[in-house]
């Protein structure tokens, strides 16, 4: 279980995520949700430890992921929002050069990124230079290479970015699929249809504070709103998107 307790960053005394604490459990999708700049990456970056916290506990397995880093580091998988990719290595360099790094057997990593290569269609482009791909190519790289040691902890940051639809229905199955498996999966997606289908429970954030820490199902029942767009509307969004669209309709015509 991954476990937040009252987590802090500030940046230049400004609080960009403030006393944030909650839970996402083992075997369960966890949707992480929150307009942009409500400290969403920011937390990811912290559970990651690729910044330091001002403040609070991060737990994994009951044990402060400080007290033993690198062994944290080794059963976490992370897609961040923005693809930093050595873009001068092909496609199946860059999975065997992350599965180098992970200390990974070679006959079984190679094994399993020529499989994985096929199954998300970039077995074709293996050996061309990612300088090359799409963004959505370069997403499946990132999803690669962030499964290939089979973590027990799974974050993703906008996952679905540049993704076609068919890539985007197999991601889906795919979080699914490892929450079934006993994996502990982060997820933030500003596709709230997919968030809605694929998770156990959402976490919400507004400027950097914590809104809502509840089951989908339970949070309709205690809002009486039908769908977690409404819920999302109603907890973490300001203006009136509606009265928002149908001014700059109007500037457009005048």
């Amino acid at each position: 279980m991954l476990e937040l307790r009252r987590v802090s960053k500030h940046f230049a005394g400004i609080p960009a995520v403030d006393d944030v604490s909650f839970c996402a459990r083992p075997g369960e999708v966890t949707g992480y949700l929150g307009p942009n700049g409500s400290g969403k990456s920011t937390t990811m970056k912290m559970i990651t430890a690729l910044i330091e916290r001002t403040a609070g506990h991060i737990l994994f397995d009951g044990k402060p992921i400080d007290d033993d880093l690198i062994g944290y580091k080794r059963r976490m998988g992370y897609v961040p929002e923005e693809p930093h990719l050595y873009v001068h290595l092909s496609g199946v360099e860059y999975l065997l050069m992350v599965a180098q790094l992970r200390d990974l057997p070679p006959r079984q990593s190679s094994e399993r990124i020529d499989g994985m290569l096929r199954l998300l269609s970039l077995y074709d482009d293996r050996h061309a230079s990612i300088s090359g791909y799409s963004k959505g190519m370069r997403q499946k790289i990132l999803i690669a290479a962030a499964l290939l040691h089979n973590p027990d902890l799974v974050l993703l940051d906008e996952p679905f970015s540049g993704l076609d639809v068919a890539s985007a229905l197999v991601l889906r199955s795919l979080i699914q699929q490892l929450a079934a498996r006993g994996k502990t999966v982060l997820f933030s997606s500003h596709e709230l249809d997919t968030v809605e289908r694929i998770s156990n429970r959402v976490v919400i954030l507004h400027r950097g504070r914590l809104v809502a820490d509840d089951s989908i199902e339970h949070l309709r029942s205690l809002m009486e709103l039908p769908t977690l767009e409404a819920i999302f509307s109603q907890l973490a969004v300001e203006q009136d998107s509606t009265a928002l669209a149908r001014n700059f309709a109007d500037l457009i015509e005048a």
